[in-house]
């Protein structure tokens, strides 16, 4: 009756579904927002970051690197990052600054071995959210517990390293105008031609 489910995992075991509560998060956060407020289009480019620098990735990083930054862990990221303002901060001319802003929340939570899960026990979900009462007194869950540290530290090294893809990406899913904008992408981002020697 709340419009929970359990969906296959893996193996034996099974997770839990909060797509509805999300809808309705995402519905409230568009009312908050301004109406050309970036933050889905960070969230995409975020998804395309992760999926560009997972290619090709060996070893223990390859096989864990699509479960520890999962959809729901990026997006967890993005609404933690989103809840603490100011809204108007994420009108589409900071982009690029709202993308950083992200990438470095996310890899910090990657080096402090905690993301915690949005719904379970989390009292900063915002009241005007129908979110299900035993959501609301579920024990928080730290969706970065089942990692190792090694496995942990290598993910927010490679999604450093992913952020230096930043430029392409957002062209991609936005055009140039940003980049234009924002000539200075990021602290992290090597120029052009400093890229081409490093490789």
């Amino acid at each position: 009756g709340d419009a929970l489910y359990l969906v296959p995992a893996r193996q034996a075991l099974w997770a839990l579904d909060a797509s509805k509560p999300e809808q309705r998060l995402l519905g409230w956060l568009r009312q908050q927002a301004p109406p050309d407020s970036c933050h889905l289009k960070c969230l995409q480019i975020l998804k395309g970051l992760r999926d560009l620098s997972g290619r090709g990735l060996e070893g223990p990083l390859g096989a864990q690197w699509s479960r520890v930054l999962s959809s729901y862990a990026l997006k967890t990221a993005l609404f933690s990052v989103l809840l603490r303002g100011p809204w108007q901060a994420w009108q589409e001319q900071f982009l690029v600054e709202r993308l950083e802003e992200l990438v470095l929340s996310l890899g910090d939570c990657l080096h402090k071995r905690v993301l915690m899960h949005f719904f379970l026990g989390n009292p900063r979900v915002p009241e005007a959210v129908p979110v299900p009462r035993f959501l609301r007194e579920a024990a928080p869950l730290n969706l970065l517990a089942a990692f190792d540290a090694s496995t942990l530290d290598a993910a927010a090294a490679q999604l450093l390293k992913a952020w230096s893809q930043a430029p392409k990406i957002i062209r991609m899913y936005s055009g140039p105008q940003h980049l234009r904008r924002s000539p200075a992408l990021c602290r992290h981002v090597p120029e052009a031609g400093q890229e081409a020697q490093s490789d």
